[in-house]
């Protein structure tokens, strides 16, 4: 590495515990399989190292082999790319519970846009994994060692993903790398699975410079915890962590509001967001870092039972406003107007329904991407 070239977020995927009492899947877990995991890169170098996790395992996690290749199509990769993942140059790892590991690096350069197939043979019990519950990709599963295996043939398909929380890239020093922090609107749900139309991949495909990384939940909230770890508390771990980080956005509020509804929680008052939007402001300049917040967007046509939709219209209007005409953050992106019915402001327009009346399809994820100031976010 030179004084030219940097270690920076390439991907990230957001974890969660395996343990939540309120989860939209449940996790698995392994023994004497090989799964094999698709990474789309946000961002490129000449050089690639991948991070594990066992942040939420209640055992040592034992990695037998690891392999890492361009992903073809579907589990089957580009056979001529795969190399061997090693750690302080041995094969394999054990994470110990609670812990992390960063690989050795990978001299290849990869670009943005490219999928890596990540292949980890899972030799012993893992007992429930720590994973990533909606992040619109499949997962290949197959019994035994077949992490080199050119195109495997998987006994099970999941859409979750398992054990990784990122890849760093080594890129030119300077390169401006953002987070994407919040939930279900960033994470992708509503979008179609494997295409990468994602609101955060809509955005990265604006950039000229620079890209996002994406730490969205789905379900997530910005003030109390189920699902996931809130915001505020997640923002050192998810944010200020991310080697190369200068901005971040911010897209929080709905899980706040109706999530509760599922755990028997009042919703947050409009007080409470204001606060809590407030000081994770206050916690990114005081890392220098700047911050972009989304208001909050509709969801009146919710087709999902108990969740106090009426009750808190009031609200998310209120904080709305507040959005719109405070100074704390760097700036607003008006992600409400951008999706809203003109006729209905409390429903997402019809063209980007995802179907449920509360997350956004294809069109609504690219339409919130469009909504994001770029020389706001990179200057």
């Amino acid at each position: 590495m030179s004084d030219n070239t940097a270690w920076v977020a390439g991907f990230r995927s957001a974890v969660i515990s395996p343990y939540e009492q309120i989860k939209l899947n449940d996790s698995r877990s392994f023994a004497d399989e090989t799964v094999r995991q698709v990474l789309h890169l946000a961002g490129g170098g000449e050089q690639f190292r991948v991070r594990l996790t066992n942040l939420y395992g209640t055992a040592p996690l034992v990695i037998g082999a690891a392999r890492v290749a361009l992903r073809k199509a579907g589990g089957e990769i580009i056979a001529e790319s795969d190399a061997a993942l090693r750690f302080d140059g041995a094969e394999g790892v054990t994470i110990p519970a609670g812990g992390a590991v960063v690989s050795d690096p990978i001299a290849t350069a990869v670009s943005a846009g490219t999928d890596l197939a990540l292949s980890l043979y899972l030799p012993e019990p893992t007992g429930l994994a720590t994973f990533s519950h909606q992040p619109g990709e499949i997962s290949y599963v197959a019994a035994g060692n077949v992490v080199s295996e050119p195109n495997l043939a998987a006994t099970e398909e999941v859409p979750y993903r398992f054990f990784v929380t990122g890849v760093d890239v080594l890129a030119p020093a300077g390169t401006p790398i953002a987070v994407a922090l919040g939930d279900s609107w960033f994470e992708g749900v509503g979008s179609t699975m494997s295409a990468n139309l994602r609101s955060v991949d809509a955005l990265n495909s604006r950039l000229d410079r620079g890209w996002v990384v994406n730490q969205g939940i789905g379900g997530n909230r910005l003030l109390t915890n189920e699902i996931g770890v809130p915001g505020l508390a997640r923002f050192d771990r998810d944010v200020l962590s991310v080697p190369g980080v200068t901005a971040v956005l911010i897209n929080f509020g709905i899980n706040d509001l109706i999530l509760g509804g599922m755990s028997g929680e009042p919703p947050a008052t409009a007080d409470e967001l204001i606060a809590g939007f407030t000081e994770i402001a206050r916690r990114a300049h005081d890392a220098g870092l700047t911050i972009h917040a989304a208001t909050i967007g509709p969801y009146a046509g919710v087709i999902y039972e108990g969740m106090p939709v009426e009750e808190t219209a009031g609200t998310r209007r209120r904080v709305n406003e507040w959005l719109r005409g405070t100074d704390v953050f760097d700036s607003i992106f008006d992600v409400a107007d951008a999706v809203e019915d003109p006729d209905r402001p409390d429903f997402i327009r019809a063209a980007y329904d995802s179907g449920d009346g509360m997350h956004l399809n294809d069109a609504g994820h690219r339409a919130m991407a469009e909504s994001v100031d770029l020389k706001a976010l990179f200057g």
